[in-house]
Formats: structure tokens, sequence, C-alpha cells
């Protein structure tokens, strides 16, 4: 059977690239910053929806948003 392992989330990375804050994300998205920073820590997965409108404000794929493997 063939799986889908999400890793770590690079959130971070990608804001220091583009030299944006956690707040900076939350007021463009209307995502908390607790929220945001829970990703960022990975002890919460975005939901769809939620990759999705962060991945379309940063101008990234969704699948960047996280490391991932195929198993």
């Amino acid at each position: 059977m063939t799986k889908c392992i999400i890793g770590k989330c690079l959130l971070l990375q990608i804001l220091n690239r583009r030299k944006m804050t956690q707040s900076d994300l939350s007021d463009m998205t209307g995502i908390s910053k607790t929220q945001i920073s829970e990703y960022i820590n990975n002890s919460r997965k975005m939901s769809l929806s939620n990759a999705f409108l962060i991945a379309c404000v940063l101008k990234v794929d969704v699948l960047d948003l996280y490391e991932y493997r195929i198993k």
C-alpha cells in the first residue's frame, strides 16, 4: 500500500526567505498567530483549506509547505 508521510513544516523557512513574520502571515490570511506558530512548531498540521490559503498568499505550491515522502 502506498502512503504519504507528512514531515516537518517548512513555513518558517519560506517566511524567512520572504523576510516576513508570522504576524505578517496572520494579517494576510486571518489565521491566528498562535495557530501559525503551532504549524511552524509541528504541534499542529494545517487543514487543507488553510494550507491552500497560505500557499496562495505566499505564492508557493501547497506541496512546498511540508516535507513529505511517498512510501
